[in-house]
């Protein structure tokens, strides 16, 4: 397993983390973290239900979202370095661009990936271990709400930004948002 610090703090240290007056970890690191736990939880229901099919997706998915999490702080850094150099540096410009569409390129991994255990836990929910239908419920109102936490972190990046207009990411993220949440839906209403 690759290094992931933010998975290597304990939960009290994560948490005062979070809440420091630092830009990283933030909404990003958060919301991979809830991604990456909503897809344990879907694995660990898929193991109970018997479906190693599903239990290899759902951990693979797991797998993947985990280093997402401190993926988001480190291109964030990037990107401010690259505001912070000074104005008149002919290469901030495009450094800031170049930097900003990398910083944009983990929140939209986040929605995809969190999109997917959504709808795996949603599946799970309906047809595996009935006993643990609320586990594979939560795990897909997690996912859910990951995915549209993701997509609104993309749309933020590049909303309004110069040359970022025909950037496709923004839709497509809240395309996959609103997937992931319609897929937990049916599962409460």
């Amino acid at each position: 397993m690759p290094d992931d610090p933010l998975l290597d703090e304990r939960v009290g240290a994560l948490v005062d983390a979070v809440g420091a007056r630092t830009p990283a970890p933030g909404a990003g690191a958060v919301t991979g973290l809830a991604a990456t736990l909503a897809a344990a939880l879907a694995t660990m229901v898929a193991r109970f239900s018997d479906d190693e099919s599903a239990a290899r997706a759902c951990e693979l998915l797991r797998l993947r979202l985990a280093p997402l999490a401190d993926a988001d702080g480190a291109a964030y850094e990037r990107f401010l370095e690259a505001v912070r150099l000074p104005r008149e540096d002919p290469d901030r410009g495009e450094r800031m661009s170049v930097t900003l569409s990398a910083a944009t390129d983990v929140p939209m991994q986040l929605v995809e990936l969190a999109t997917e255990v959504a709808e795996r836990a949603a599946r799970l929910a309906l047809e595996g271990n009935p006993r643990l239908r609320g586990d594979a419920v939560a795990a897909a109102l997690v996912a859910a709400a990951a995915a549209r936490s993701a997509a609104v972190l993309v749309a933020d990046n590049l909303g309004g930004r110069a040359g970022c207009a025909d950037d496709t990411r923004p839709a497509r993220a809240r395309a996959l948002g609103a997937k992931a949440q319609a897929a937990a839906d049916t599962l409460t209403s």
